[in-house]
C-alpha cells in the first residue's frame, strides 16, 4: 500500500491551500490579489457570485489526481459533476498553467492573478459554471445528472484514457445519474478506457441534506457492490490522515483499473461481473471555510453552498472574518512576491498535455478523425416514376450505416446509440457489421450481442444522449435513432449540448466537433397502432428555438432524400442535426439525383405533381414531412381530377430552416428563391409534420405571411388506422383539398359540389374503419400512377 512521505504531504497540502485561496478569492476579490494590504471594502467585488461549498473538495481531488498522473503518467480527463465548482477547476487550471496558455493575458503573476479574479462571474469574463470557456472541460454540470454518462462516452474507444468523474451527492439524487451506474455493463476493458467515479459526499444540497450523504458506509458499500463496484472510502477527519487516505485510495483504484484492463487485453478469462473501483469521499461542505457566523454554523452545512459571507462589502465584521479566512490559506507562503507559484509547488504539476486542463480529449476537435463515408448513391432506391415504388426509408439507411461501420472498423470512430429500438426502427442491416454491446453474461437466445458490439442499446434516452455527447466531445462520430415521441425525454440535455456548441463556436481555441445526429423515426403519424402516448412531434419545437448557428432540421420525404440528408449530417461539424423520417413502407417520389439536388436546395417545386406549367399558380400546396408529403401530393391529384382548370403548384420542403429569412438562419433561402417557389401573393396550404405555429414563425417576414394556412399535428390521437391519424388532425388529402378550394377564387364555381364530395369521403372513411378495421382500399392502395 503506497503512502506519502512527510514532504509529499506538506507539499500537497500547500498546493491544496493555494488552490483553495484562488477559489475563494475569485468569488470575492477585485483588487489586492495577494493580500499585501489589509482588506478593504473597495477590494471586494460589487456583486458576489459563485459557489464555495463544493470547491475545497474539488480542489482536494484535483490536487491528488495531479500526484497520481505524475506517478503513473496516466491520461486523466477531469469531469466535474458539480458544475457550480468552477472556482475550483479554474483555480487548478490557473495553477497548472493551462489557463494562461488558453488566455495569455491572464499571466501567472500578481497582475494576471488580479485579472483572473476580476474575470470570474463578471461581464465579459468566465461564467460561474464549468463552461466551454473552462480549459480541460467537456461537461458543464449546470443541469445535474450527466457527469457519469459523459465520462463513459468519453472513454469509449479511448483505451488509455481514464475519466475521473466527480459526482456530487446532490447530483447523485437525479434519475439520469442513478441510471448511469449501470454503464459498467457496456464498457469493454479491451477497447475502452475507464471511468473512475469519485462520489463527493458533503452532505447538503442548496438548503437540505442529501440522501447519500446520510447513508451509512455499509449501506453505500452494499449499494455499489450491487452495481459492480468496489468502494474505497476516504473521510476528512485529520489533515495528514486525509491526504494519506486519498493517496492510498487513488493508488488502489488505479491498480484495480489497470489489472482489469491488462487481464482483458491479455486474453485472460474474466469473471462474470467486473468490479470497478469507486471512491467515496466524505468531506464537510465549505471545508476549510468560515466555521461560524453569529452563532450559526457555516462549514459543514448548507450555508456554505454559495457565498458564505454575503455582506462583506457593507459589514466590517464580515469583512474581518473574510480576511481571516483568506489569510488562513497563507498565500504569502505559496506565491512569490510577484505572485508566481513557488517552484517547490509548481513541481507538483503534471507535464504538458498530461495536465488535466490541457488534456487533448477535452478539446475533442484536436483528436477528431474524419469519418470514412461510403457513396450514399450506392444505396439508392430505383425510382423511375414518382409515387409508384414502395420502400422503407430507414431500412435503406441501415444498409449505408452498416457500411459506415465497416469502413471505420479500424479507426473505432463511429457508434450508434439507441434505446433498444435498432431493429424496431428497421436499421437491422447494421448487425451485418457489428453487434449490440453488452458485458454481462449472454444466453444462446440473445440476438447479435457481444462485448465488441458498436451498437449501444440501453433503455434510457438519457444514457444514449449522454454517451453520444461524451463520444462526440472527445472527437468521434455517432447517430442517435429514437422514437419521436420519447426523444423529448432529453429535451434539456439537448438544450445544454446546443448551448455548449454555440459557445464553442464563439471561443477561438475550441476546435470543430462532429455534429450530434438525431434520427427520429417511428414518428407520430405512423404510431397509429401504439396510440396517443406515442404520438407527439414536440422535439422539433425544442430544437427550432436554439441558436441558428447550431441547429439544422430535415424532414426527408422519401428514402433517397433520407440517404442524401444523412450523408451530409454525418460529415458535418458543430451542429445538432435533427432528421425526422418514417420507417414504414411508403411511396417513393424522387430518384437519387433528384433527391440530392432537392436536398441541396432545401425546398423545390415538384413539377410533376402540379399543373401550373411554371405559370403563376392559383394555389400552392406545400409540405414538410413524409406523411404530410403523401397527403399533399394526393390532394394535388384530387384537385387535378375534380377541378382540372385550377392551377396547382406543389412545393416540398426538406430543410425546414430554408423557410426562414436568411437573416435568421444561414440555411434560409433568399427572397428570390422564396418568391420563385411560393410566389408573393398566392394562397399557400402547408401540410407540416409538427405543430403548426412553427411554420407561421418561420415565414414571418416573408411576403404576406398571412396567406400561409398551415395544417399539422393538433394533439389529436388514439389507436386507429394510419389515414385516420391525418383525418383526426385535419391534415388529410381531403382536408387539404377543401382548404385550397376555400382559399381560391377560381375554384369557387365548382367548389361547393367538390367540397361536399370530399366531406362525404371523410364520412365514408369514418364508417369504413369502424366496420372493417382498416383504411379504405382507395386510400390504402393509392399510387400516383392513377393520376389523370
Amino acid at each position: 500500500m503506497a503512502t506519502l512521505t512527510h514532504e509529499q504531504v506538506h507539499d500537497i497540502h500547500a498546493y491544496w491551500e493555494a488552490s483553495n485561496y484562488l477559489a475563494a478569492a475569485q468569488i470575492y476579490l477585485q483588487a489586492n490579489p495577494l493580500l499585501k494590504e489589509p482588506l478593504l471594502p473597495d477590494h471586494i467585488k460589487p456583486r458576489l457570485l459563485g459557489h464555495w461549498g463544493t470547491s475545497p473538495g474539488l480542489n482536494f481531488i484535483y490536487t491528488h489526481l495531479n500526484r497520481l498522473i505524475r506517478d503513473t503518467n496516466a491520461d486523466i480527463l477531469f469531469v466535474c459533476g458539480p458544475g457550480h465548482g468552477a472556482p475550483a477547476v479554474l483555480a487548478n487550471t490557473y495553477l497548472e498553467g493551462s489557463y494562461t496558455e488558453t488566455y495569455p493575458d491572464i499571466t501567472q503573476d500578481e497582475k494576471g492573478m488580479k485579472l483572473f479574479f476580476r474575470r470570474f462571474s463578471t461581464p465579459g469574463g468566465i461564467p460561474s459554471h464549468v463552461s466551454a470557456h473552462t480549459p480541460g472541460s467537456i461537461h458543464e454540470g449546470g443541469e445535474l445528472g450527466y457527469a457519469l454518462v459523459h465520462a463513459a462516452g468519453a472513454v469509449m474507444d479511448n483505451p488509455d484514457l481514464i475519466a475521473a468523474c466527480v459526482v456530487g451527492d446532490g447530483e447523485a439524487e437525479t434519475g439520469p445519474l442513478a441510471g448511469s451506474w449501470k454503464q459498467n455493463c457496456f464498457l469493454n476493458p479491451v477497447r475502452d478506457g475507464a471511468v473512475l467515479p469519485i462520489l463527493h459526499l458533503n452532505g447538503y444540497k442548496i438548503s437540505g441534506p442529501t440522501v447519500m450523504g446520510r447513508m451509512s458506509d455499509n449501506a453505500l458499500a452494499t449499494l455499489f457492490n450491487g452495481y459492480g463496484y468496489v468502494t474505497l472510502f476516504v473521510k476528512a477527519e485529520e489533515t495528514n490522515a486525509i491526504h494519506q487516505e486519498m493517496a492510498v485510495a487513488l493508488d488502489a483504484a488505479y491498480k484495480q483499473i489497470r489489472e482489469i484492463q491488462d487481464d482483458a487485453r491479455n486474453g485472460k478469462k474474466r469473471q462474470e461481473t467486473l468490479f470497478w473501483p469507486v471512491i467515496i469521499l466524505r468531506s464537510p461542505k465549505g471545508w476549510t471555510g468560515p466555521v461560524m457566523w453569529k452563532g450559526k454554523r457555516i462549514e459543514g452545512t448548507f450555508r456554505s453552498h454559495q457565498v458564505p459571507l454575503p455582506d462583506v462589502k457593507q459589514d466590517q465584521d464580515q469583512l474581518a472574518l473574510l480576511e481571516q479566512w483568506l489569510r488562513s490559506y497563507r498565500p504569502e507562503k505559496h506565491f512569490t512576491e510577484d505572485g508566481r507559484l513557488l517552484p517547490s509547488l509548481a513541481r507538483l504539476v503534471p507535464a504538458g498535455d498530461k495536465r488535466m486542463g490541457s488534456n487533448p480529449y477535452a478539446n475533442g476537435g484536436k483528436t477528431v478523425q474524419p469519418l470514412d463515408m461510403p457513396d450514399f448513391t450506392l444505396y439508392a432506391v430505383e425510382v423511375t416514376h414518382p409515387g409508384v415504388t414502395i420502400a422503407e426509408g430507414t431500412r435503406e439507411l441501415g444498409k449505408m450505416l452498416r457500411d459506415v461501420f465497416k469502413l471505420n472498423d479500424d479507426s473505432n470512430n463511429f457508434r450508434l446509440f439507441c434505446p433498444d429500438e435498432t431493429t424496431s426502427n428497421r436499421l437491422n442491416a447494421v448487425f451485418e457489421a457489428t453487434d449490440r454491446c453488452f458485458m454481462e453474461p449472454m444466453l444462446d437466445s440473445d440476438d447479435h450481442l457481444s462485448p465488441d458490439g458498436r451498437v449501444m442499446e440501453v433503455l434510457s434516452e438519457h444514457l444514449c444522449q449522454g454517451w453520444l455527447e461524451g463520444y462526440l466531445l472527445t472527437g468521434r462520430h455517432g447517430i442517435f435513432p429514437c422514437y419521436e415521441a420519447f426523444i423529448t425525454i432529453v429535451d434539456s440535455m439537448f438544450n445544454q449540448h446546443a448551448k455548449w456548441l454555440k459557445l464553442c463556436l464563439e471561443i477561438p481555441w475550441r476546435n470543430d466537433l462532429p455534429s450530434l445526429n438525431y434520427l427520429l423515426t417511428s414518428h407520430s403519424w405512423r404510431q397509429d397502432h401504439n396510440g396517443y402516448s406515442h404520438q407527439g412531434p414536440g422535439f422539433i419545437d425544442t430544437v427550432v428555438n436554439k441558436k441558428s448557428s447550431v441547429i439544422r432540421i430535415y424532414l426527408p420525404p422519401d428514402a433517397n432524400c433520407l440517404l442524401s440528408v444523412m450523408d451530409h449530417c454525418l460529415k458535418s461539424r458543430n451542429y445538432v442535426n435533427l432528421v425526422v423520417a418514417g420507417k414504414q413502407p411508403a411511396l417513393q417520389w424522387l430518384n437519387i439525383a433528384e433527391a440530392a439536388a432537392h436536398c441541396a436546395q432545401g425546398a423545390s417545386v415538384w413539377e410533376w405533381a402540379g399543373n401550373d406549367n411554371k405559370e403563376k399558380p392559383d394555389v400552392v400546396l406545400a409540405c414538410a414531412g413524409d406523411v404530410p408529403t403523401l397527403e399533399t401530393v394526393a390532394a394535388a391529384w384530387l384537385l387535378r381530377k375534380h377541378i382540372p382548370d385550377l392551377k396547382v403548384r406543389v412545393v416540398n420542403v426538406v430543410d425546414l430552416m430554408a423557410l426562414s429569412p436568411r437573416d435568421y438562419h444561414p440555411h434560409g433561402m433568399d427572397a428570390a428563391l422564396f418568391t420563385e417557389l411560393f410566389t408573393d401573393d398566392a394562397p399557400v396550404i402547408f401540410a407540416f409534420h409538427g405543430y403548426v405555429r412553427i411554420i407561421h414563425d418561420l415565414v414571418h417576414g416573408r411576403p404576406d405571411p398571412a396567406r400561409f394556412h398551415v395544417r399539422g399535428f393538433i394533439e389529436e390521437g388514439t389507436t386507429t388506422t394510419p389515414f385516420d391519424m391525418v383525418v383526426l388532425n385535419k391534415i388529410s388529402r381531403f382536408h387539404l383539398a377543401i382548404a385550397a378550394i376555400q382559399r381560391t377564387e377560381r375554384a369557387l364555381e365548382k367548389g361547393d359540389v367538390v367540397i361536399n364530395h370530399f366531406e362525404d369521403k371523410l364520412h365514408m372513411h369514418n364508417i369504413y374503419i369502424r366496420e372493417c378495421l382498416e383504411d379504405m382500399p382507395d386510400i390504402k392502395d393509392w399510387k400516383w400512377e392513377d393520376a389523370v
